[in-house]
């Protein structure tokens, strides 16, 4: 059985692959993001050390972890980055859905749609903001807490996942964005698990690959005395890493609306006909 998903969710994702051949523009969403995250993650990260806060850190202050200063700024990282990433992801799911209900989408009408959802991100970006600071506070409690805050962590991967797609195609709050995410889970369990879990595992495995080994040969290269050399393997790591995340983000917003666009309106998107109906069978 899971063979068979397997397969079938393998071949729902080279689908959406030939989607983004033919919509090399939708690349553009995840790369506009990453380079907003690095911007944005800079500043805060050159606030946090005008602040003093490595040094704390570094010198193991006690009252760290006490301190509301330091959830309050953690929050608002949380917040902006969040804010960041739903953003171009919600212009992405846009012009995915409207692709695949055979429309013609431009940069310009995508960006549009995520401008009118601003208040729906924010208010998401607000509840995943939390959500992963808890998670974090979590982890932070040892063994135990490293381990339940991981499942956690998947279970909401998995029940928000057509978070996105549903932001971005309705409308609606993001309580109700979440809601219907999870009530959608149940007509996709088996393919969004799948799916997603297969596109993330075979990007991270590239990604992780190509930083070890240029890592390694990195450390090599710097005790060689070729520091030069070693900095030239971590500009082709990155050269490697960079299009493939982006490839990787686009298309798991493709497949995210895909799987959105049959699981609500029940009729398979434009490109995938069959391939998608046995994907989804109705419960007895």
């Amino acid at each position: 059985m899971f063979g068979v998903r397997l397969a079938r969710s393998l071949e729902i994702v080279m689908a959406s692959a030939a989607i983004l051949r033919e919509e090399k523009k939708f690349l553009l969403f995840p790369l506009f993001s990453g380079l907003a995250v690095l911007l944005v993650g800079g500043f805060f990260v050159w606030d946090a050390f005008a602040a003093g806060f490595f040094e704390k850190l570094k010198s193991g202050a006690p009252d760290l972890a006490t301190d509301v200063n330091v959830y309050v700024w953690m929050f608002i990282v949380y917040v902006a980055l969040y804010f960041i990433v739903i953003f171009f992801n919600t212009a992405l799911a846009g012009a995915a859905i409207a692709k695949l209900n055979g429309g013609d989408p431009t940069i310009v009408d995508a960006f549009r749609l995520a401008f009118s959802r601003i208040g729906s991100i924010f208010g998401y970006a607000i509840i995943a903001g939390t959500v992963g600071l808890l998670l974090r506070l979590l982890a932070n409690r040892g063994i135990i807490g490293r381990i339940i805050g991981g499942t956690l962590d998947l279970a909401w991967t998995v029940v928000t996942f057509l978070v996105v797609p549903v932001l971005a195609a309705e409308g609606v709050g993001p309580v109700e964005a979440v809601k219907k995410s999870a009530r959608l889970l149940r007509d996709t369990w088996g393919e969004n698990l799948v799916g997603n879990g297969g596109i993330s595992l075979v990007v991270s495995g590239i990604i992780g690959v190509v930083a070890v080994l240029a890592h390694g040969g990195a450390l090599l290269l710097g005790g060689a005395g070729h520091r030069d050399l070693a900095i030239v393997v971590y500009l082709l790591a990155a050269a490697i890493i960079i299009p493939v995340a982006t490839i990787g983000a686009a298309l798991t917003g493709i497949y995210s609306a895909a799987l959105y666009t049959y699981a609500a309106a029940g009729e398979p998107p434009e490109g995938f006909g069959s391939l998608i109906r046995t994907a989804f069978r109705p419960k007895a």
